[in-house]
């Protein structure tokens, strides 16, 4: 499964908030065997929202995004999805239902448009904090999973879907070495010729290296292979 991944927010534009929601979905993502090929981050405007999402369902098996959700005046997500897909946002019974239930409030007290979800989606409730989520299908098979921006929120919320997420997962092996990533190169390559993996190289203090693949006997033979040759 190809997962593409939309952050919603003017904050993580200009660099007030860090998008921790992308790097925790990416990981969680792959441990399930979805393979995560597209990361965004898209202002707080229905129509560029809107836009991202259908380039998003064109070309991946399903879309998450995450941010920009609530009632108000800068919570525009709902609208974006549902505007990608061509329908109205309303007033979702379930979401209501869920928030009487479990809130602790009266839903007569929340602000108007908390419940508001594209129509026809599929509510998810927010454990966390009020405002629910949604999985909206646009027709095409390809499900948009729309979940809250606070972190908490978002990971709770990820936790009732995901195992909706998956695919073969992949073996990694990871070598760290003191050498510099220049002086790497020729060993990186031979790794990546010999066996079948792929080869990342991620400098920092030292070079942290990983090798990824299908074939656990692979990457074990890859791993031996280059820690023989590291220094």
């Amino acid at each position: 499964m190809r997962v593409a991944v939309i952050t919603v927010g003017d904050e993580l534009l200009a660099g007030d908030t860090v998008n921790t929601n992308a790097a925790w979905l990416g990981k969680r993502l792959a441990e399930r065997g979805a393979i995560v090929d597209r990361v965004v981050v898209v202002p707080d405007r229905i129509d560029a929202i809107a836009r991202e999402v259908n380039l998003c369902r064109a070309e991946y098996d399903a879309v998450i995004v995450t941010g920009g959700l609530g009632p108000t005046h800068d919570d525009l997500t709902m609208e974006g999805v549902a505007a990608a897909v061509g329908v109205r946002v309303a007033e979702h019974e379930g979401a209501v239902d869920w928030l009487e239930q479990h809130g602790e409030y009266t839903f007569s007290e929340l602000v108007d448009g908390t419940a508001d979800l594209p129509v026809g989606s599929r509510m998810l409730p927010n454990e966390e904090g009020v405002a629910p989520g949604a999985v909206v299908d646009g027709g095409d098979g390809v499900p948009i999973y729309v979940l809250p921006g606070v972190p908490d929120e978002m990971k709770g919320m990820f936790e009732r879907i995901g195992d909706e997420f998956d695919g073969h997962v992949r073996t990694r092996a990871i070598l760290e070495t003191d050498e510099p990533e220049s002086a790497l190169v020729d060993r990186l390559r031979a790794v990546r010729d010999r066996f079948d993996v792929t080869v990342g190289s991620y400098p920092g203090d030292g070079v942290r290296i990983k090798l990824e693949g299908a074939d656990p006997d692979a990457v074990a033979a890859a791993e031996a292979w280059l820690r023989e040759r590291l220094d």
